[in-house]
């Protein structure tokens, strides 16, 4: 296993990942799994520009993810996977690819359908559903802005029992 942190922020590659989670990790590469920006060279190119010179990145769509999840959790180094959104991560969950793995729960900010449940993270009745799913599917779902904050329990987040 090379991809060690697996981590849902609507800004996908941004200083908080980059140098907060990845320097602190080790990070040598990042995939990006994201149907839109997939397809996308000069948003991916906006979204890498922060990016060490020797640090690489792999943008791909969720289908793409889910078949070529091997190759990319057996590469040299140490990764990270980013999705934008809660469902994303669910696709991944229920393709089985998360089973021993834990979810990393970052930026999800406000809107009208969402509500606060820590400064950095407003749900959805939606995004609820796809962690509490995630939770089922995977070694549990987590909120933590940087490694060294407090790491917050899905439990704490929404109920998980229904």
């Amino acid at each position: 296993m090379t991809l060690i942190l697996f981590r849902i922020d609507e800004r996908l590659l941004h200083g908080q990942v980059i140098v907060g989670w990845g320097m602190r990790l080790g990070i040598d590469y990042y995939v990006v799994v994201d149907d839109d920006l997939s397809t996308s060279d000069w948003e991916q190119d906006i979204y890498s520009a922060g990016l060490a010179d020797r640090t690489e990145v792999d943008f791909v769509s969720v289908a793409d993810a889910v078949e070529r999840f091997q190759e990319m959790d057996s590469r040299d180094g140490r990764g990270a996977l980013l999705t934008r959104g809660t469902a994303e991560m669910r696709s991944l969950a229920e393709a089985g690819l998360l089973s021993d793995r834990r979810v990393n729960l970052g930026g999800l900010h406000g809107t009208d359908c969402r509500r606060r449940v820590l400064t950095y993270v407003h749900l959805s009745p939606a995004d609820e559903q796809d962690l509490k799913a995630i939770h089922l599917k995977s070694n549990g779902v987590t909120a933590r802005d940087l490694p060294v904050g407090r790491e917050v329990g899905l439990e704490d987040l929404v109920d998980v029992v229904e």
